[in-house]
C-alpha cells in the first residue's frame, strides 16, 4: 500500500527529472534541427507544472478537518487532477500548432544523435509512469493518476518523435516533415487521456456517488453489526483520497435511545476500521415499524 508521503516523494522526483529532460531535449533538438523533439522539450516543461500542482494538492489534501474545512481539504486532490487534465490539453494544443507550423515550412531533416535522446527519454518517462500509476491506483487519487499520464504522453510524443525522425533520415529528401507528423499523431493520443482523465476529476468535485461496487461493500459490512436489520439508504462520496458517507440504519423500533445510539457507533466504527479509506461516517437510525 502506497502512502501519501511516498506520492509526494514520486511528485518530486518526477519534477527534478522532467526539469533535465526538459533542457536536455530543447538544448538537443535546436541543434540537432529536430522541431519535434524541441515541442517534446516544451510538453516536459508543463509537465514540471503539472507535478508542482499535484504536489501542492495532494499535500493540502493530506491535512486533517480544521474549523474552515469541517470535511477536510480532499477536494484539493480533486482540482489538482482536474488542473492536470487541463494541461495536457494545452501540451496537445502547443505540439500540434508547433508541428502543423513546421510542417508548412520546409526543414532540414534532424541529426541522428537526437534518435539516442529520444530512446533515453521514453525509457525513463515510462518507468515514471508505471510507478506514478501504481501510486495513483493505491492510493485512489485523480490527481496522481494525472501526473502519470503526463509522463505517458510525454513518452508516447518521444515515441512518435523517434519514430517520425527514423522515417526522415531513412527516406532522406521529401520526408523531412516525418517527425512533426509523429507528433500530431501523439497530440491526438493525449487529448483521448486527458478527456478520460477529466471526467472522473469533475465527478469528484461536483460529489458524485462513489460506485455501486464500494456502496455494497459499506451495505455489507454495516448489516453485519448485531442489531442492524437493514441499511436503508448510503450515500456515499469521494472526497480526495477518502471517502465521506450517510447511512440510514433500520433497528428494531422497541430500543432505547442508549441501545440505538451504541449500534451506531459500532456501525460507524467497524466502517472506519475496514479497507475502504473511510474519512467519516454518519449514522442515522430508522425505527423498524415491525418490530
Amino acid at each position: 500500500m502506497v502512502t501519501v508521503s511516498q506520492g509526494l516523494a514520486l511528485a518530486r522526483l518526477a519534477i527534478l527529472i522532467n526539469a533535465i529532460l526538459a533542457a536536455v531535449k530543447i538544448t538537443t533538438g535546436y541543434y540537432g534541427k529536430s522541431y519535434a523533439l524541441i515541442a517534446d522539450g516544451i510538453e516536459s516543461t508543463t509537465d514540471i507544472v503539472t507535478s508542482l500542482i499535484v504536489w501542492s494538492g495532494l499535500r493540502v489534501a493530506a491535512r486533517p478537518p480544521d474549523r474552515s474545512h469541517p470535511y477536510g481539504h480532499g477536494k484539493a486532490e480533486s482540482l489538482a487532477g482536474f488542473v492536470s487534465a487541463l494541461f495536457l490539453f494545452a501540451s496537445a494544443a502547443l505540439i500540434a500548432t508547433h508541428s502543423i507550423r513546421e510542417i508548412l515550412a520546409p526543414h532540414h531533416a534532424p541529426a541522428a544523435y537526437t534518435l539516442i535522446v529520444l530512446a533515453v527519454t521514453i525509457a525513463i518517462k515510462e518507468t515514471l509512469y508505471r510507478k506514478v500509476s501504481r501510486a495513483g491506483a493505491s492510493l485512489e487519487s485523480i490527481a496522481l493518476k494525472g501526473d502519470a499520464w503526463h509522463h505517458r504522453a510525454d513518452a508516447l510524443t518521444s515515441g512518435a518523435a523517434f519514430i517520425g525522425i527514423a522515417i526522415s533520415l531513412v527516406g532522406g529528401p521529401g520526408y523531412e516533415s516525418s517527425d512533426d507528423w509523429a507528433a500530431l499523431i501523439a497530440c491526438a493520443i493525449i487529448v483521448g487521456n486527458a478527456l478520460r482523465l477529466m471526467r472522473p476529476a469533475l465527478n469528484e468535485v461536483m460529489d458524485a456517488a462513489a460506485p455501486v461496487e464500494v456502496e455494497n461493500q459499506v451495505r455489507a459490512i454495516a448489516e453485519t453489526v448485531p442489531g442492524v436489520m437493514h441499511v436503508e439508504k448510503c450515500r456515499i462520496r469521494k472526497s480526495g483520497l477518502g471517502l465521506l458517507m450517510d447511512l440510514h440504519v433500520t433497528v428494531n423500533g422497541s430500543l432505547t435511545v442508549q441501545r440505538g445510539h451504541e449500534i451506531g457507533h459500532v456501525v460507524k466504527d467497524q466502517l472506519m476500521a475496514s479497507h475502504l479509506p473511510v474519512q467519516d461516517v454518519v449514522v442515522h437510525l430508522e425505527p423498524d415499524t415491525l418490530g
